[in-house]
């Protein structure tokens, strides 16, 4: 293979919705700036996912001014959502974890229960240094995550990519592949390694940045579902099942903790340090 770089980026500012795919990205300690700072929540508080809601892959997030954010949907009216400003938090669990944040304006709740057809409401991290701790078990002191799955960024690679999409290809239900990079939702995606290489992967520099490789991604149902379509299949937890479990995880991807600060851009150098 050649010589390893970052094939591209990707922000997602309302966990679960569409994001994009900036030319570069500034790397805060929690994640890159602007990555999923926004989530919904039910009447609970409990965070809102693509898991029981599949038609969020449909809606979009967009950065607004100052941090806040640009909605899109199908049938629904663009809607532009401010940072809210100091205002009581409310409780929001995101699976284990119970994390304080700031409701936004009332028309953004409205704008996406209607979307979903069931109560919801849309809530801002205000602090991400101070909120929500990076599991213990695999963090240092003092390292924080926004509302990501558990860690500040997710690395994936083409070649396991393709490596995956061969093994679909060979098994029960080729007709469900070739799989999309989309399907995995990552922050930041590598170019011109061998497929799985970055299992032994366990510090890592793209361009300027260096980050640990905290530990590997294991996957669920969200990996299933189109992101074009929201239709769901059963690849590729069929195939990661069969060839890729790790304990009691099926494993695509490789979560990243920060080092240092800085900018990625797509074409950086990444460099396998330890």
């Amino acid at each position: 293979m050649g010589n390893p770089s970052l094939h591209s980026i990707h922000v997602h500012p309302l966990k679960a919705a569409r994001g994009f795919a900036p030319e570069e990205a500034v790397v805060e300690p929690w994640g890159l700036a602007g990555d999923r700072r926004w989530v919904l929540v039910d009447d609970s508080g409990k965070v809102i996912t693509q898991r029981p809601h599949p038609r969020m892959a449909l809606a979009a997030a967009g950065l607004g001014p100052g941090g806040g954010v640009v909605l899109s949907a199908p049938g629904r009216e663009q809607l532009t959502v401010a940072v809210p400003g100091p205002a009581p938090t409310v409780t929001v669990e995101i699976w284990q974890d119970k994390v304080e944040a700031v409701p936004a304006d009332a028309s953004a709740h409205a704008w996406f229960s209607d979307y979903l057809g069931v109560p919801v409401r849309l809530v801002h991290l205000d602090d991400p240094a101070t909120r929500r701790p990076v599991d213990p078990e695999f963090a240092r002191p003092g390292e924080t995550v926004s509302f990501a799955d558990g860690y500040p960024l997710l690395l994936t690679t083409l070649g396991s990519l393709d490596a995956l999409n061969s093994l679909i290809a060979h098994g029960d239900h080729p007709e469900e592949g070739p799989l999309p990079m989309s399907r995995f939702r990552p922050n930041v995606v590598v170019d011109g390694t061998e497929g799985w290489a970055e299992d032994g992967w366990r510090r890592v520099a793209i361009g300027e940045v260096t980050f640990r490789v905290a530990k590997m991604c294991g996957r669920c149902v969200v990996t299933t579902t189109d992101q074009d379509t929201a239709q769901r299949g059963r690849e590729p937890l069929r195939t990661l099942a069969r060839h890729r479990r790790f304990g009691d995880k099926l494993v695509f991807g490789q979560n990243l903790v920060p080092e240092s600060r800085g900018t990625v851009r797509i074409g950086d150098p990444v460099r396998v340090l330890e």
